[in-house]
């Protein structure tokens, strides 16, 4: 576990690959391309998780979104902040598809993804949405 001295913030490997997931997702839907080709053009810090999680959210993206739409009430998937996407995206697909990994961590981590790199409402909104997706696809 290492500390980013500017952000005073603990972190490891897996919460690296999911910044860095994130990141790379966000940029994808700017330039209109696919995530894991940026992934392969630049080379990351956690590559193996952070590929695991590309892979998984383009491959289910269909899904994913219907979940989103299904679960933030009021909002259409075109008008909510770009980032607030990418990280719901990413979280849905680790409630679906990464058993291993708890609903409180998947949903703790994309809070804090979501309080640190998109609007001052996304942790709750982000906590809601995501919230209500564990209930139907984890028991």
């Amino acid at each position: 576990m290492s500390v980013d001295v500017d952000g005073f913030r603990p972190s490891d490997d897996r919460t690296d690959a999911r910044e860095q997931a994130i990141m790379l997702l966000y940029e994808a839907e700017q330039r209109s391309l696919i995530s894991t080709d940026l992934l392969k053009e630049r080379g990351v810090v956690s590559e193996e998780l952070t590929q695991l999680l590309l892979d998984g959210v383009e491959l289910h993206r269909t899904g994913i979104d219907e979940k989103i739409v299904a679960n933030a009430k009021g909002w259409v998937l075109e008008r909510m902040p770009a980032l607030d996407r990418a990280i719901l995206r990413l979280a849905i697909f680790e409630l679906m598809g990464r058993p291993d990994v708890p609903v409180a961590v998947v949903i703790d981590e994309a809070v804090e993804l979501a309080k640190r790199f998109s609007t001052d409402d996304s942790g709750r909104f982000v906590n809601g949405v995501l919230a209500a997706v564990a209930k139907q696809v984890r028991s």
